[in-house]
């Protein structure tokens, strides 16, 4: 290896931020980055916060061991006492990432985590086909009520799955870029410092948001199941219910791991629910012209209705609340980052395969599911599509019950970040975030989710509006913004395709904003 060659050898695995431990080498007089210390001893530090990482060590100690530091304390001993420490790493932010070390150049590189492309492309899959999509049937009713209307929603549903799968795969380049692992550190890094404030309110916004539908979602399962048992109650009285009940107790757990194998069983009940859907679409239990078994159980506004709006009023500015319903449900970009840390060997192309083929069979899941619901239902279709089933429907209970179950052990995951992005926005001090400060905080936070989900009934509203601004800001502005600074701050090492792409995603995200308000224009004037 010739002296300016490169060789990668240590990449953080799952954070760049965490304890230090520092190894010495030999070094040169001529040390451009400044590492010499001492008696031609050259130091570096590198973050340690996986086994993996302490292996690349030993890697490392293994090859400099004949450079003339014999007898020196074993790399990987001195590294685990090291980690004692509570020293934040400063090699995630160096602007160089290469030095000169015992006679040759090395540099560090990225080599990801320990996720494979299959196991992240299932993580960010459950993690885009949440409750959102069960709204997507009113979308397409806000315009039509012929089923001919299904053709331009099916070409809506992929555009939008297409432009939201590029822009998150942009912000896995924008982190490879600036060399970060969260949203908030990727736009420090490439636009500045200012503005990060702003970025952590959409983020926590967006949670409160989740939590919220999820409140009104509860509610409405709650209460028809209780139907279903011969229980009448409201569902005002169904939200506080299973608030005080279960959420409450569930969102005072100090240690949340316990819940994340839950988050599984809600694309199991998402998978569950489109299929019964699917069975009752094909076994007319809801057909009038087949004198479905199920109609005489319905309430006259949830009865299937149709007309003669079909495809051609896809052209009618009302289709932008669709796409509002749409920015909302597939959004999950303020994952992003994490998804590319700890995808392994985190190379743009892997990482595009893990974006296309989340996206892709999401977008293909939410088309099944629009179908069903409103090739069903029509012009009826509910804010949450399962309103419009019977109380008496097996199938259509069932999958009341497991989303229920599913959605109560995920509400406080969404719940922890909300409360603790208030935290940070306010910089209260660890010393006064005790446990009882910390469940008082709860306390009036879940109040105040829960009066707002009392107060507002229509799920659909709820995901136009939280689409069209919090999802825009999220999935357009942000990641368009930092990716056009940080092509920019290459200068004229960028290249033209590089300012090209730029410009275009500037471009998109003009795009995006202008639906965006729209759309929540429109989803308010139709209420």
């Amino acid at each position: 290896m010739t002296e300016d060659e490169t060789e990668p050898i240590l990449a953080p695995s799952k954070s760049y931020r965490g304890s230090i431990v520092s190894y010495e080498a030999v070094g040169h007089e001529d040390d451009p980055e400044g590492l010499t210390s001492g008696a031609g001893q050259a130091r570096r530090t590198v973050t340690i916060t996986t086994v993996e990482d302490l292996r690349a060590c030993e890697a490392i100690a293994s090859g400099l061991g004949g450079g003339g530091g014999g007898g020196r304390e074993s790399l990987v001993s001195r590294g685990v006492r090291s980690m004692r420490g509570s020293l934040r790493a400063s090699l995630a932010n160096s602007a160089r990432r290469s030095f000169r070390l015992g006679g040759r150049r090395v540099s560090v590189r990225d080599a990801g985590g320990s996720a494979t492309v299959t196991n992240e492309t299932f993580n960010l899959i459950k993690n885009i086909v949440g409750c959102g999509v069960l709204s997507v049937p009113r979308g397409i009713a806000a315009f039509a009520n012929a089923p001919s209307a299904m053709y331009p929603a099916t070409a809506l549903i992929a555009v939008t799955g297409a432009i939201f799968g590029y822009f998150f795969h942009l912000l896995g380049r924008v982190c490879r870029v600036t060399q970060t692992a969260t949203y908030r550190e990727a736009w420090e890094q490439s636009v500045g410092e200012s503005g990060s404030l702003v970025v952590a309110l959409v983020n926590t916004l967006k949670a409160a948001l989740g939590n919220l539908s999820y409140s009104m979602i509860l509610g409405n399962l709650i209460r028809d199941i209780l139907k279903t048992a011969g229980v009448a109650a409201s569902r005002t009285a169904a939200i506080l219910g299973v608030t005080v009940v279960v959420l409450l107790p569930l969102c005072m757990f100090k240690n949340l791991k316990v819940l994340a194998p839950f988050s599984i069983a809600g694309l199991g009940g998402m998978l569950f629910t489109g299929a019964s859907m699917g069975i009752r679409y094909f076994d007319g239990s809801y057909d009038v012209a087949r004198d479905g078994r199920f109609l005489d159980d319905l309430e006259e506004e949830m009865m299937p209705s149709f007309g003669a709006k079909g495809a051609g009023y896809a052209l009618t500015p009302q289709v932008l609340v669709l796409a509002c319903m749409l920015f909302e449900s597939f959004v999950a970009h303020y994952n992003a980052p994490r998804y590319y840390v700890e995808l392994e060997n985190n190379t743009v192309r892997r990482f595009a395969a893990v974006t296309v083929n989340s996206f892709g069979v999401s977008s293909a899941f939410f088309v099944v599911v629009a179908a069903f619901g409103f090739l069903t239902f029509g012009e009826s279709c509910s804010g949450l599509i399962l309103d419009n089933y019977s109380a008496q429907d097996t199938l259509a209970t069932m999958s009341r019950i497991g989303l229920s179950f599913a959605i109560a052990f995920t509400y406080p995951i969404l719940f922890i970040g909300v409360r603790d992005g208030i935290l940070d926005m306010l910089m209260v001090p660890s010393e006064l975030q005790t446990t009882n400060n910390l469940n008082l905080l709860s306390v009036v936070l879940l109040a105040v989710i829960t009066t707002l989900a009392v107060m507002f009934t229509d799920l659909g509203l709820v995901s136009a509006v939280g689409g069209g601004t919090l999802a825009t800001a999220t999935v357009f502005v942000f990641p368009a913004l930092m990716f056009y600074h940080a092509v920019k701050a290459r200068g004229d090492k960028a290249t033209a395709a590089q300012k090209a792409e730029a410009n275009f995603s500037i471009a998109l995200m003009c795009l995006g904003i202008v639906m965006g308000v729209i759309g929540v224009v429109l989803a308010v004037q139709g209420e």
